[in-house]
């Protein structure tokens, strides 16, 4: 039998009876604590804060460079149909015994007389010591060009991929011989001309004869290391002798960079703006996300940008392929001898860190560390390696690496912007107020001037193709 109170509620009853003011209610009353609006796009932007800035005054950054003369090392592109390769024939203009010819004709005449052959992983292209009587495209594979060793010990001197080339120097000298030999890592798809069919075309061409003329006169001609016009000068002499005259000469054409862009125009309800301001500015929180948006945009385009990005401008002698597909030490020390003038830093997308990390895992060695605006981050050689999600990661899962010295005293890779703009909110990016519509709507026009000069070709390198998900 149940027990009843005066009232005639059970116990039960009084027991589920509320005896406090609850939550629910008590929620009505207090002010909650809130966050300021979170975006997850938000990254380090390394980039942005390692790089040396610039002034562009008038929009615009004009390198002067010394003269140099163009050794034409650049890559060669082809078309396919199936398993059929073929040249382009303007793309030959990329060799350097053929730079500057604009003969089309004859282009297409020697870009038919390249002959398709297939290569298996492990067989000999050309070998040391054998006369040099033929010019080599990489079409498709990758290939060790190995050279004797200072102690006779045979040395990787270079890894070659689609696009290099090589021997096409020695079809103007036929009596030459390899001095390395060639040979193939993966399976090779080369595109070859004979000597023969050179010297053929060669007796039939006036044009092709003027061009063999003036690239052998350009091999005699005074130059460094670097291909620069040399500066004639006496050293080490005794006596009256006559000291030589010299001048440094410039670059006719130098390059200028011009600032880009990127800008939104931002959109808040008046009514918004007027009542909705505690406890944060509506205006400022809308200001301060798009700005974010704007500069994760802007290092996206200091690196990938076609024109100025920095995957796009490095000269083709820094560029370099990995030894055996993932990144391992003797990759990035590839690169340290590359960038070797005042290294600053390596960039490289997180995971293609990760394969790193796992290469020197693999090795037994544990790369060190550096301390940065108290940040610990992993390091090479002492060199830091900075972490950007910017630089793409291709679908057969390979990426980039690269390392770069940074500042105009140092000539190396600068970032361009202007300060003193009109509505200046930023460093380079400005908020102008637009207009109210009739809708009560408020606009904002945010634009971000800003671009990427690299003063040197050695202050930039890339490590291309760089594997970051392998199997074992």
């Amino acid at each position: 039998m149940s027990v009843t109170d005066s009232t005639g509620s059970s116990a039960a009853e009084a027991e589920e009876r509320q005896l406090s003011l609850s939550r629910a209610a008590a929620r009505n009353l207090a002010t909650t604590t809130k966050s300021a609006p979170q975006m997850q796009e938000i990254s380090s932007r390394w980039l942005l804060r390692m790089i040396a800035w610039e002034e562009a005054t008038g929009g615009t950054y004009r390198v002067n460079r010394r003269l140099s003369y163009d050794v034409g090392d650049g890559r060669v592109t082809f078309t396919n149909v199936g398993t059929d390769i073929d040249v382009i024939p303007q793309e030959l203009t990329e060799l350097p015994l053929l730079r500057g010819l604009d003969d089309t004709d004859v282009l297409t005449a020697l870009a038919d007389r390249y002959e398709q052959r297939e290569y298996e992983a492990g067989d000999v292209i050309v070998e040391f010591g054998n006369p040099s009587n033929e010019s080599f495209l990489i079409a498709n594979g990758k290939a060790n060009k190995i050279g004797p060793g200072p102690y006779g010990e045979q040395s990787v001197l270079d890894v070659l991929a689609n696009g290099d080339h090589f021997g096409d120097e020695a079809l103007a000298d036929p009596e030459s011989i390899w001095e390395f030999t060639v040979k193939a890592l993966t399976p090779c798809t080369v595109m070859v001309l004979p000597q023969q069919a050179f010297d053929e075309l060669v007796e039939r061409s006036e044009t092709l004869r003027d061009q063999l003329a003036r690239f052998q006169e350009a091999q005699g001609r005074a130059r460094n290391e670097q291909g620069e016009a040399a500066i004639d000068m006496a050293s080490g002499h005794d006596g009256e002798p006559d000291i030589p005259g010299t001048f440094v000469d410039y670059e006719a054409s130098p390059r200028e960079y011009e600032l880009s862009v990127a800008q939104t125009v931002l959109r808040v309800h008046s009514r918004v703006a007027d009542l909705y301001n505690q406890p944060m500015d509506q205006v400022e929180q809308q200001l301060r996300l798009t700005i974010e948006a704007l500069r994760e945009r802007q290092e996206h385009e200091m690196i990938n940008n076609a024109e100025f990005g920095l995957l796009h401008n490095a000269d083709l002698r820094q560029r370099v392929h990995t030894r055996t597909g993932p990144p391992t030490p003797d990759d990035l020390d590839e690169l340290l001898a590359l960038v070797w003038k005042e290294p600053g830093f390596f960039l490289a997308h997180p995971r293609t860190i990760g394969a790193f990390g796992r290469e020197c895992n693999k090795r037994g060695l544990y790369p060190g560390s550096v301390e940065f605006g108290g940040h610990k981050l992993p390091a090479w050689r002492g060199v830091p390696i900075f972490p950007c999600n910017k630089i793409p990661i291709s679908d057969t899962r390979t990426s980039s690496i690269l390392l770069m010295r940074t500042g105009k005293e140092k000539q190396g890779v600068i970032g361009l912007h202007q300060t003193g703009i009109p509505d200046e909110y930023q460093p380079g990016l400005s908020v102008r107020f637009m207009n109210i519509n009739e809708k009560a709507i408020i606009s904002y026009l945010v634009s971000a001037y800003y671009s990427a000069a690299v003063l040197t070709p050695d202050a930039l390198a890339i490590l291309e193709h760089a594997e970051i998900s392998r199997e074992d």
